[in-house]
């Protein structure tokens, strides 16, 4: 049995080469190398592999100037930024597991450090996909409890929000690692070895959940900016232009979040439930690639498209603006 963790697949030979360390055959026969006859390596890298890799290198690049933003301004404190941190935190070390991964697959094959890798990335994604879920609780409450929303209690049950979603997270990556894999019962094996079937079942389930609880959340936040916008239409006896646009920006805004957050992950999470292990490796990868842009997406839509993260960026490469002047910490709502 080969050690990495890969797609299990008999097809992989033709269609995509050798897999991720956490993606394989069920047996060393079944999982041979591409060959490129110019190369001059004695092994072959597959081109998914280098894909994944270097989505993995953009993701953390993104993400580690996002988390050294709002570790080094003080100003971004607010619930909000503690909430986007949070994200950018995760997708960062989601970028780093794919790197590592690509890394581990070609200079060091073992099974132990196959579950450490696989553990690693599931509590990754899962706590960008929990952060993703806490920032949209956080935006319902700002626009629900506009006038407590910037109490010490707000910022209390953030902290709870996010200690509930790296806990599980945690748990859900060790999982694998303690013992929860198929790497004694090949047969249980899903489409990403060593989860077993069940554990993917679990993940994929979880996923919709999620989602599902988004789709709400944002479908009551487009209820209560369309309730403001037409109050404050009848007390202006017309519905002003700037109300009008900034409503329709606010609801396209949601409509391009949930928009990307499916398209990226609804894929995968399907092929999880459907798939077999036995079936080619390349949907894995051309399901899993896509999951994976999600976290490349993120910093663009929930952080650089903000007006204080877009300051203390420019204070931060090139000291353009004085960080003396005081100005307003804007609500989520606004983002």
């Amino acid at each position: 049995m080969n050690e990495s963790l890969v797609v299990n697949d008999s097809s992989a030979t033709l269609l995509a080469g050798e897999a991720l360390p956490w993606m394989e055959a069920d047996s060393p026969e079944l999982n041979s190398s591409l060959q490129f006859s110019t190369a001059p390596l004695d092994f072959a890298i597959n081109p998914w592999d280098i894909m994944l890799c270097m989505s993995g290198t953009a993701i953390a690049c993104e993400n580690a100037i996002v988390v050294a933003i709002i570790f080094y301004t003080p100003t971004l404190r607010t619930p909000m930024f503690v909430l986007i941190g949070s994200l950018a935190t995760a997708d960062l070390l989601a970028g780093m597991g794919l790197i590592l991964n690509f890394v581990f697959q070609y200079v060091i094959s073992s099974e132990t450090i196959s579950l450490i890798t696989v553990g690693f990335l599931v509590t990754s994604f899962t706590a960008s996909i929990s952060s993703l879920l806490a920032i949209t609780v956080d935006r319902y409450f700002s626009l629900y409890n506009a006038l407590t929303y910037f109490s010490e209690k707000t910022l209390q049950y953030v902290h709870l929000m996010l200690l509930g979603t790296w806990g599980v997270s945690l748990f859900l990556g060790l999982l694998p690692v303690l013992g929860w894999n198929c790497l004694d019962d090949p047969a249980s094996c899903s489409i990403v070895r060593p989860l077993t079937r069940i554990n993917v079942t679990l993940l994929a389930t979880s996923f919709f959940a999620i989602f599902v609880l988004m789709l709400a959340l944002y479908f009551k936040i487009c209820k209560i900016v369309c309730h403001h916008a037409h109050q404050i239409a009848l007390q202006q006896h017309f519905f002003a232009t700037p109300h009008y646009v900034a409503t329709k920006k606010g609801v396209s805004t949601l409509a391009i979040i949930l928009g990307t957050f499916g398209a990226s992950w609804l894929p995968f999470a399907i092929y999880c439930l459907v798939g077999e292990r036995e079936y080619p490796s390349v949907y894995t990868y051309a399901t899993l690639l896509p999951a994976t842009y999600n976290s490349m997406i993120n910093p663009i839509i929930y952080a650089y498209r903000n007006a204080e993260i877009q300051r203390s960026l420019y204070v931060l490469l090139c000291g353009c603006f004085q960080t003396n002047n005081s100005y307003r910490s804007r609500s989520p709502s606004e983002v």
